[in-house]
């Protein structure tokens, strides 16, 4: 984050003659005044001092000042803000002689421009008008119109649509300081009132943060001089805001969360360790600064205990693509092979499981019945997804809500939100479902009342922001349809007010008119003066006419004028109690659109299967991992959508007498896919899917490891083979007889023999101390000896033809082991020359002549450059012309010239 600080060389000495131009009409302002800013005394006019000391306070973020109908950033944040917007930067007033950086942007679009300041990493203090210019001249004051801010938005806080993605959680982290290698773990979703807490050791730290893949972490500010620490956080250093170690205080803590939910005692939520309650009191307290408002949260926390989800560390998450490929992108992920949602939340929601598959046998079972009761009933889950397209992201209108930040639109989303729920409820309640199910659709609640509320209040039509109007329905408010009836008919009160006065004085070309210097008046001739009635008011006399008003019409007027007024802010005391209705309910409200993401994920998951060919997997707590015909979901799915060739589908077999398999084969064949293809059928089946394969026995798994391709780490110092050795040696020290472990090409990083030695160490100790399910894949033909003396290790291999000088890949893992590797084959198809691969061949034919030592063949004195004899007889002929007999001999000839 960039600390925001004011330049040093300039010279607050500033001479400005008004507050702002965006809003003339306010009252003057007092001399310059003396200040301190940055421990400088500096002269400065109302405005500026005010912008300043705010400044001051919110040194860490881009000062939003509000000035009439824009928000302006002066000084180093107009200099920062202009580049990163790509706005003009502009000038207001000199500092004896210096122009005074600023620059603004409109006050009802602000929501763009913050966007891509927030996404570019800045906080962003957001200053208001906390007054009009009416209302100080009522006060008497002579200084500048009152401001404060009223919210710093911060990555993490956010709850704007516009600013966030609808489909991905927006997590805000905190943690504690490390206690006994304790690490308390607090997370918050302020968008969705998701709250969770959890406990993790340094260790599984960076496993935590990428499956929450946080938006903001928050964490003590001593922990920045800890260097092992600060290195896990590396991939995150740009979303690290500090806080001083104080706020991590465990009593300061509990208070925080006995305050928020206004209980005496936390037992109730569950049993929290001491470190859980300092990150989660500290998390509070930052919230609370940057909304700049008291708490209201809407969920309460829920533990999430290690032992109730499988773990899945950084590396592997990576390596697997669950939610995103290796590049970033989210297209070619598992996520996006899967998603069939069709709500916002339904989408949230599977992304949230497919990072924490469970551990929890009877939850995983209830995910399965209620995925194999849509897939059984067609009929069912047609209609229920067709009536969840309908329904609009009720979680997050909700937040927006609870927080004071709702628009008529949010209030629009839970009316029809909640009506699809009750529909859904009536459709699902006549048949039998399954347990986990059934939980569900009654947790879609009752709700009548309200949506029946909701419906008479509400327009049809709902602008986006308030300060628009027109969002109550006509007919619900007395008081507000006469207010809305002067507005829209003015004219018309105008014209019988007219028609009575020319009734009254016998002047028929009186006229009432309206101009923006006197406003409404009787305009009259001259020549009829002598008709005027004593209760008519001079105004103005000019040469065509005298100008009138009376009291009636001074009446009128001011109805007029401040209908629209009267009628907006009868609208907002409306919505604000609409509000209060809503906040009354907010825990059923919040069950059921929980249930609703629940429905959906449940739908949509037996839609992949229907349309993925999925099976559902049994599962126990063996140590079974039997698949047939199991195939990669999104390699699969891709090929698919191409229709130019089938995914061949294979077996594994993994257990008690049967822990590991040694792949060998070459590459391109498939190993690496076939090995990241069984680790994600185990993810599926403990997020409670249908798995892509024929059949899958599976007993659980506690963690999966993944050491599949190359890579290293430039920013700590690490090469490619000190990565690989890093992650290898975590899983030898974390992997249990529960995990299930995908290796490929351990060891060779590094020469021959020593990369040979500890892929031969490596296996060993995973079958004898692990006992871990494991596919262990390698070029390392040597290895294939270990079947004799370790039982519980099988050799399979990668099937392949070999056809006129071709090698074909048939993708199939059967028995057995491979000869060699075909990796000058596979080099030749990348496109090296031909006097490379050629020269290649020549040195593997000797190293395999040699198995006693590496002996180089000496290098040719000549290579052929250009075609050879035999290409130069070939081009030279005409072959239109060759005779049968010809052509016989001619075969021949080159024969004898190879």
């Amino acid at each position: 984050m960039n600390d925001i600080v004011m330049q040093p060389s300039l010279n607050f000495g500033l001479n400005l003659v008004s507050e702002e131009t965006s809003t003339p009409q306010e009252t003057p302002k007092p001399a310059n005044q003396e200040t301190s800013f940055l421990g400088k005394n500096v002269t400065l006019s109302p405005v500026m001092a005010q912008y300043l000391q705010l400044k001051e306070e919110y040194a860490d973020s881009l000062l939003f000042f509000r000035m009439g109908d824009f928000y302006e950033l002066f000084f180093n944040d107009a200099i920062i803000a202009a580049k990163e917007l790509d706005i003009v930067l502009t000038k207001r007033g000199k500092n004896e002689g210096e122009d005074i950086a600023m620059c603004g942007v409109p006050a009802h679009a602000y929501e763009s421009y913050l966007a891509r300041l927030i996404h570019r990493g800045h906080k962003v203090a957001i200053c208001e008008q906390l007054e009009d210019p009416e209302t100080a001249k009522k006060r008497g004051s002579k200084g500048p119109l009152k401001r404060d801010v009223v919210r710093v938005v911060t990555p993490g806080t956010l709850t704007e649509d516009s600013l966030l993605d609808a489909r991905q959680h927006n997590f805000l982290v905190a943690f504690s300081p490390p206690t006994k290698k304790e690490i308390g773990v607090a997370i918050i979703d302020l968008s969705t009132g998701t709250f969770l807490i959890e406990t993790t050791d340094l260790n599984g730290l960076p496993g935590v943060l990428a499956r929450l893949n946080p938006a903001e972490i928050v964490f003590p500010d001593r922990l920045m001089l800890e260097p092992s620490l600060y290195d896990h956080l590396a991939p995150w250093k740009k979303k690290i805001s500090a806080l001083p170690q104080a706020r991590f205080d465990f009593e300061n803590g509990k208070e925080r969360l006995q305050n928020t939910y206004n209980v005496k005692t936390l037992d109730a939520f569950g049993t929290f360790s001491l470190s859980e309650i300092r990150a989660a009191g500290a998390l509070l307290n930052y919230i609370e600064v940057t909304q700049k408002s008291a708490l209201k949260l809407l969920d309460r926390p829920r533990q999430l205990k290690s032992q109730m989800i499988m773990v899945i560390d950084a590396p592997t998450r990576r390596s697997l693509e669950l939610h995103c490929t290796q590049s970033g992108q989210r297209q070619g992920g598992l996520l996006e092979i899967i998603d069939y949602t069709v709500t916002a939340a339904g989408g949230r929601l599977l992304s949230l499981q497919l990072s924490t598959p469970l551990m929890n046998l009877p939850v995983i079972e209830e995910r399965l019945d209620a995925v194999t009761y849509f897939v059984d009933n067609s009929n069912q889950q047609i209609y229920v997804r067709d009536t969840l397209e309908e329904a609009p992201d009720m979680e997050r209108a909700l937040s927006r809500l609870n927080f004071q930040r709702g628009s008529p639109r949010d209030l629009g989303a839970l009316r029809n939100g909640l009506s699809i729920a009750m529909t859904l409820r009536t459709f699902l309640e006549e048949d039998t479902l399954p347990d986990g199910l059934d939980k569900h659709v009654k947790r879609l609640g009752y709700h009548h009342d309200l949506i029946d509320k909701l419906e008479r209040s509400l327009a049809s039509e709902l602008p986006v922001h308030m300060r628009d109007g027109g969002f109550i329905a006509d007919g619900y408010n007395g008081e507000l349809d006469a207010y809305r009836y002067l507005c829209k008919n003015s004219q018309e009160a105008m014209d019988r007010l007219q028609k009575d006065y020319i009734s009254r004085t016998g002047i028929n070309t009186l006229k009432i008119k309206h101009n923006n210097v006197i406003g409404y008046h009787i305009d009259i001739g001259p020549s009829h003066a002598h008709k005027i009635p004593e209760d008519f008011i001079h105004r103005q006399t000019l040469a065509s006419s005298v100008r009138y008003t009376t009291p009636e019409l001074s009446e009128l007027e001011h109805k007029i004028t401040v209908a629209a007024q009267q009628s907006l802010d009868l609208e907002m005391a409306i919505f604000a109690d609409l509000v209060s209705d809503v906040q009354l309910q907010m825990d059923d409200i919040l069950q059921c659109c929980r249930s609703l993401a629940a429905l959906d994920v449940s739908a949509a998951l037996a839609e992949l299967a229907k349309e993925q060919g999925y099976t559902r997997p049994q599962l126990d707590h063996s140590v079974i991992f039997d698949v047939e015909e199991g195939f990669h979901p999104v390699v699969a799915a891709l090929l698919k959508d191409k229709g130019d060739t089938t995914f061949v589908a294979n077996n594994c077999h993994l257990g008690q007498d049967t822990q590991m398999y040694l792949l060998t084969g070459p590459n391109m064949a498939g190993k690496s896919t076939y090995l990241r293809q069984n680790a994600l059928i185990a993810i599926l089946a403990q997020i409670g899917s249908y798995v892509p394969a024929k059949r899958a026995h599976i007993g659980l798994v506690d963690r999966i490891f993944s050491r599949v391709g190359a890579a290293d780490d430039l920013a700590s110092g690490r090469s490619t083979f000190m990565v690989e050795m890093v992650e290898t040696a975590t899983i030898l020290h974390q992997a249990t007889n529960k995990s299930f472990v995908i290796l490929d090409e351990i060891g060779r990083g590094t020469a021959t023999y020593d990369g040979l030695s500890i892929a031969w160490g490596v296996i060993e100790y995973l079958i004898q101390h692990n006992k871990s399910r494991t596919l262990f894949a390698t070029h390392y033909h040597e290895l294939t000896q270990l079947e004799v003396s370790i039982p519980q290790l099988q050799c399979h291999t990668m099937r392949i033809k070999e056809w006129e000088d071709k090698v074909i890949f048939l993708h199939e893992v059967i028995p057995g082991q491979a000869d060699k590797s075909y990796g000058i084959y596979v080099a030749a198809l990348a496109g090296l020359p031909a006097q490379v691969i050629q020269r290649s061949s020549q040195i593997l034919n000797s190293l395999e002549a040699d198995q006693k030592g590496i002996s180089v063949p000496e290098q040719p004195t000549f290579i052929p450059q250009g075609p050879t004899p035999v290409e130069k007889k070939l081009l030279a002929l005409d072959v239109d012309n060759l005779s049968p007999r010809q052509a016989l001999d001619l075969i021949g000839e080159l024969q004898g010239m190879c």
